[in-house]
């Protein structure tokens, strides 16, 4: 077993759980009840909310806000500046002028699945669903779920068409140049891949 890492400038709760060989860099803080999978890297000033889960192998890279209500299945990649957001109707106050609590807001509920990627600078809007080794090119903005396999961009984030487990953009006819693995249309995604097995 390998302890985890984690720098003198983070901010790690006691009640935050990091498994075995992750690392959490400079001026990360991790908050209470928040979960971080083994062999998982959090980069410089990210932000982990409370009781926020994160799986086995991710990487969330520099300065990414990852917000109370968000969960991330093993092998998700974030980019940098990442933001996942959990409130649909932000405000400071009440009607009333009081200061709004916990109590005052529910959290949206927001999942990014297996070996799925979002690119440096995008915005996850709340209750949202990432498919597996779906896509989110850099700089968009998800304001509804993404397929598995899909690559999204834009803002409000478009389909594209769909990439390979490998990250490469598939053909027409839904074959990968690069690796030769092939896929076959599933529900609103892609499915089962021939060619190559993945978990």
């Amino acid at each position: 077993m390998t302890a985890p890492r984690i720098h003198p400038t983070a901010e790690v709760s006691e009640r935050a759980v990091i498994g075995e060989g992750a690392s959490v860099w400079h001026h990360a803080q991790v908050r209470e009840g928040a979960t971080i999978g083994p062999g998982c890297v959090v980069g410089k000033g990210v932000y982990v909310g409370a009781d926020v889960r994160v799986g086995a192998n991710c990487k969330i890279q520099n300065y990414s806000c990852v917000y109370e209500g968000t969960t991330l299945e093993d092998g998700v990649f974030v980019g940098p500046e990442v933001v996942f957001t959990n409130d649909r109707y932000p405000r400071a106050i009440n009607p009333d002028g009081s200061l709004k609590s916990v109590d005052d807001w529910h959290v949206g509920r927001t999942t990014v699945k297996y070996g799925a990627a979002v690119g440096s600078r995008s915005v996850i809007l709340p209750g949202m669903t990432i498919g597996r080794w779906a896509l989110v090119a850099a700089g968009s903005v998800v304001t509804t779920d993404v397929p598995d396999h899909a690559l999204v961009a834009g803002n409000p984030a478009r389909p594209l068409g769909w990439v390979c487990v490998c990250a490469r953009r598939l053909s027409d006819d839904l074959k990968c140049r690069e690796c030769s693995r092939r896929y076959r249309r599933e529900g609103s995604g892609l499915g089962t891949l021939e060619g190559g097995d993945t978990p």
